[in-house]
């Protein structure tokens, strides 16, 4: 089965598409919705170069697609479509854990376009999964997070430790609720790890996020 990879650039992705791999599917594409410029993600908000980054290490084409969140499931249908005609494909991979919302949209917008939807990810433990992340080699920093966690985890590399410290303050160590969200540097399928650019920390309306400095 050839795949299409719903790319966040994060570790639930990440994750998803090694265990989709290590389940006999085979990678073609990844695909990342921008927000109206095209060039930050909008679920992690990374930006257009160190996407292209990761798909290179990956050695995957990536496709971009801007879009506002009025048009965001047209738009990621028909560019299911279109990526199955081009690539072959039967199914769309995603990172996603336990909200069934989100599994109700992914299911929907993969039927319209006719593909298997696959969460390799689906109901597992959290802890369980990040350590599983870490012992697994996939290295990631925190990239965003909610003002509870607050601007001194940004940046920060996850460990089992930070993992573990977060679940004792009452954070979910997945993120799965938007409490943070992370950017992998390093995993098993890199040829070799993402090259960072500078970067500060910025708040705002009650989240922090890294500001990356363009080249």
């Amino acid at each position: 089965m050839n795949f299409m990879t719903s790319w966040s650039g994060g570790k639930d992705s990440c994750y998803a598409m090694m265990k989709a791999i290590s389940l006999g599917l085979q990678p073609k594409v990844l695909l990342n919705m921008m927000n109206e410029n095209g060039q930050v993600s909008r679920s992690h908000g990374l930006p257009l170069a160190i996407l292209k980054q990761q798909a290179e290490k990956l050695n995957v084409p990536i496709v971009t697609v801007p879009a506002t969140w009025n048009d965001y499931e047209t738009k990621f249908i028909e560019t299911l479509q279109l990526l199955k005609a081009e690539f072959g494909l039967d199914s769309a991979v995603f990172g996603d854990i336990d909200l069934q919302p989100h599994r109700d949209w992914e299911e929907k917008v993969c039927k319209a376009a006719g593909l298997e939807a696959v969460l390799p990810l689906w109901q597992q433990d959290r802890i369980k999964l990040v350590r599983e992340m870490i012992e697994g080699g996939i290295q990631t920093m925190i990239v965003s997070c909610n003002t509870q966690m607050g601007e001194d985890y940004l940046g920060k590399i996850m460990t089992l430790e930070l993992a573990e410290e977060l679940e004792a303050k009452g954070i979910d160590p997945c993120g799965e609720n938007g409490e943070f969200h992370t950017m992998v540097i390093n995993c098993p399928l890199f040829s070799e790890p993402v090259t960072l650019p500078k970067y500060t920390a910025k708040t705002y309306n009650d989240y922090c996020f890294v500001v990356w400095e363009s080249n």
